[in-house]
């Protein structure tokens, strides 16, 4: 690197170089210029001399001698006016050799022609007509002198133009090689390499050869370059790391969601194992895998699924006593482990080792601290998980384990469906056709007696006790499978309603009218279920024990659903009732009320008939059954005719 002036100093230096001879050329321009304007105006004063000469002459021949003295007065003007000279104007004699002896002529025979007057001597024409022109010849002489000096000044002054012509030529030409040799080049090679940088050329680099601002700013720029060309390799090798780790991220999402669509579309246990033992073997890459299931005391594991397990292990390991192998981990214990199979190792059963397996993984699989069973990955080769993957493996067995807690959950859920809805059938059955049932066989006993005694009025009376018993118990199951064929709609409600009042008019003749009001959301299929059964059950009510002639339903959309059966029977005194009075499916009505949270109430009096009200929370409240506790006032448990 050499070691030279700044650029700013070096583009100074020139610029003030350049203002010093701009500067010196105008002021001796107008120098000489000035000397020119001078001697110009002393030639035209020196003509004036010649002038007033020959006006002194006239006057002297026929003016008055003070007239002649006012001239002679102007012409001394002159001469002084020569000799000072006036720069005002600017006027002055440019002096030399020649122009000061020719003054100093002038002057001397000007004086010897002034004393000649002051002696007073009359005017010879012809001699003052000689010394007048003698006189002129001096001052053109003197004028000629000064037109030499001007002419000297002049070419002086032409000889300085092209001077300057040649100067301002040879100055623009340094100006240009300067500016090229310290701006243009050093912008160009910038301007190069930039564009080097744009095309992805990272190793684009400036010479530093001076140290001005050039030569830092190509500094300046090589250190961004290489800044950039660090960032860029740096940012590579982190894009592809991020690659690499949201293609792993992608694999372990992919291999979740699968584990959570097969927990969603299972049917059972033992699809979820099969279809889980291949989907944990491929993401762990092991030689062999299997699932297995614990009982709830843990004392024993059971070999749901296996895939890539010889036949000899499968069969011989199908149920393993927790703890006796490395298979089958406690609860107390339950880890994921990383198992070494070596040929020193003590084995209850030695199938793995047989097969060649050198590396066992033990995947415990946990919900709620409990051990529902256990995940078994068989390597033939040594293996350490990385965090990664061990975690990637424990969500796929928590997933495991979600699903098969929510398919026991299911089928537990269906078993007490089950039982409840067997439940409330045995209910209806001993509302209904139990007590029917219970009443012939004691008319069969009374009618056994009847005959055993000859009593044919008391034989005639139980067997048409019997024939009304077996018509209602008919009735009964008739009705019964109404309720239980009658399905509902998603939409509406309305379309079931219907059904259940055209048959309940075609079996009992009594006339029925539906009334919609409003417009509401719809109800779920399972609370449609539970307030059908419950209109249905009001429906037998008014069937068995009003003796009404018309009955009218009523349901009310918005701003809650409500539904009123109203008939116009003998109706009661709901208070006279007996509060443990159950008959004719109260039980069942209260239950299936509060299963959605709804509300009954009943109001009857005798002779006015019977409202029964069944009216639901808020359509968000209503949508899923819940258990509540009921409140005793809202629900009379005397509902009977």
């Amino acid at each position: 690197m050499h070691t030279k002036s700044p650029l700013t100093f070096k583009l100074l230096a020139m610029g003030a170089g350049f203002l010093l001879v701009a500067l010196a050329s105008i002021g001796l321009t107008l120098w000489v210029a000035w000397k020119l304007e001078g001697g110009a105006a002393a030639v035209n004063e020196a003509g004036r001399l010649r002038m007033n000469m020959l006006r002194m002459v006239l006057v002297q021949q026929t003016e008055s001698p003070e007239e002649v003295q006012r001239h002679a007065r102007q012409f001394d003007a002159s001469l002084e006016l020569l000799h000072a000279g006036d720069p005002s104007r600017p006027l002055f004699v440019p002096w030399g050799a020649d122009t000061r002896a020719r003054f100093e002529e002038i002057r001397s025979t000007w004086a010897e022609l002034r004393k000649e007057r002051a002696l007073g001597l009359p005017p010879d024409r012809a001699r003052t007509l000689v010394q007048a022109d003698s006189f002129v010849q001096k001052v053109d002489g003197f004028v000629e002198a000064i037109e030499i000096q001007i002419a000297g000044w002049t070419a002086v002054l032409h000889v300085f133009q092209l001077f300057l012509m040649a100067v301002a030529i040879a100055g623009a030409m340094t100006f240009m090689a300067v500016s090229y040799q310290l701006v243009l080049n050093p912008v160009s090679q910038l301007q190069q390499a930039l564009a080097r940088l744009r095309q992805g050329d990272w190793g684009a680099r400036l010479p530093v050869e001076t140290d001005d601002e050039f030569g830092q700013l190509a500094a300046g720029f090589n250190q961004m370059a290489h800044a950039l060309q660090a960032s860029y390799e740096g940012l590579e090798k982190r894009v592809r790391e991020k690659t690499a780790s949201i293609a792993v991220q992608n694999q372990r999402l992919a291999a979740l969601y699968e584990v959570s669509a097969l927990a969603s579309t299972a049917t059972g246990l033992d699809a979820l194992a099969q279809g889980f033992v291949k989907q944990i073997r491929r993401v762990a890459g092991a030689d062999a895998a299997a699932v297995r299931w614990s009982d709830e005391a843990n004392e024993r594991y059971v070999l749901l699924a296996g895939d890539g397990m010889p036949l000899a292990m499968t069969e011989q390991e199908h149920c393993l006593h927790t703890g006796t192998c490395m298979c089958g981990q406690p609860q107390s214990q339950a880890r994921t482990r990383v198992i070494p199979i070596m040929a020193s190792t003590t084995l209850a059963f030695p199938h793995c080792r047989d097969a060649g397996y050198q590396t066992l993984v033990a995947i415990p699989v946990l919900r709620q601290e409990r051990v529902l069973g256990e995940v078994n990955l068989f390597f033939r080769s040594s293996v350490e998980l990385t965090q990664e993957v061990r975690e990637l493996l424990e969500a796929m067995t928590h997933h495991l384990a979600s699903a098969m807690e929510g398919l026991r959950a299911t089928a537990l859920e269906r078993e007490a469906a089950v039982a409840q809805e067997r439940s409330l059938l045995a209910r209806e059955l001993h509302d209904s056709i139990a007590q029917s049932l219970a009443f012939l066989k004691i008319q069969t006993q009374l009618l056994r007696d009847a005959v055993a005694k000859g009593d044919i009025a008391a034989r005639d009376c139980s067997m048409g006790e019997l024939d009304v018993g077996v018509r209602e118990c008919y009735s009964d199951v008739r009705e019964l499978l109404v309720h239980f064929r009658t399905r509902t709609s998603e939409e509406d409600i309305e379309a079931a309603l219907r059904t259940t009042l055209s048959k309940f008019a075609h079996q009992t003749g009594i006339a029925t009218t539906l009334t919609m009001a409003g417009h509401g959301l719809p109800l779920g299929s399972d609370v449609q279920i539970q307030v059908l059964h419950m209109v249905q059950e009001a429906l037998t009510n008014v069937r068995k024990h009003s003796g009404a002639t018309r009955v009218e339903l009523r349901v009310q959309r918005h701003p809650r659903w409500r539904f009123e059966v109203l008939d116009n029977g003998t109706g009661f005194e709901v208070r006279a009732v007996p509060p443990d009075s159950l008959h004719v499916g109260l039980g069942i009505m209260r239950e299936r009320a509060q299963r959605i949270g709804a509300v009954v109430q009943v109001e009857s009096s005798p002779g006015a008939g019977t409202r029964v009200c069944i009216e639901l929370p808020t359509l968000s409240a209503a949508q899923e059954p819940r258990e509540l506790p009921w409140p005793a006032t809202a629900y009379p448990a005397h509902f009977v005719h």
